[in-house]
């Protein structure tokens, strides 16, 4: 599962008619801790960003899923709800999920969500959708090819599967299965 946090950044902008201007922007990093988090904003800003900029606040998100896409401008903050029973108690029970979807409007944003959730097969409600505050979002790339292993550790290779029975098909005889 992954742990999303937002984190807040200040730096100066340039206007498109020239002004610079104190902003402070806030981005969704999928990060192991906040030290993580940090690493992988101040990564990210220092290709995004010219001249300096500050980390101003790291909080742990309760988003619990993004649904990017390649047109979509905004991002919308959607918060769902789904009825459990709890069988101990003998009450229905509420349970809250919050996600993130890419879109250019709202009927859009509610259009992506709905596709997206259609894995679920227990009844939900969308109980709120908003604009959110959100400027981009960083998930986690892992690139398996360049990772280095510690000295003490050995990559395992897949094992080739035997040709068996294709040599006992080309010799003609029966193959057993």
């Amino acid at each position: 599962m992954q742990t999303w946090f937002e984190v807040k950044v200040k730096y100066v902008k340039v206007d498109q008619d020239g002004r610079e201007r104190k902003v402070g922007e806030v981005y969704l990093v999928d990060a192991v801790s906040f030290t993580d988090a940090e690493a992988r904003i101040i990564e990210q800003m220092q290709q995004m960003i010219r001249g300096e900029f500050h980390i101003d606040n790291i909080k742990k998100s309760n988003i619990i899923e993004i649904y990017p896409h390649d047109n979509g401008e905004f991002w919308y903050k959607a918060k769902i709800s789904i009825v459990t029973i709890d069988e101990k108690a003998g009450k229905e029970k509420k349970i809250n999920n919050y996600f993130l979807v890419a879109a250019d409007d709202f009927k859009e944003a509610f259009t992506r969500l709905e596709e997206g959730l259609s894995y679920i097969l227990v009844p939900y409600h969308t109980t709120a959708m908003a604009l959110s505050t959100i400027v981009d979002v960083f998930p986690y790339f892992k690139d398996d090819a360049q990772e280095e292993l510690p000295p003490h550790l050995k990559r395992i290779e897949p094992e080739d599967e035997p040709q068996v029975e294709e040599e006992e098909k080309e010799e003609g005889q029966p193959v057993e299965e």
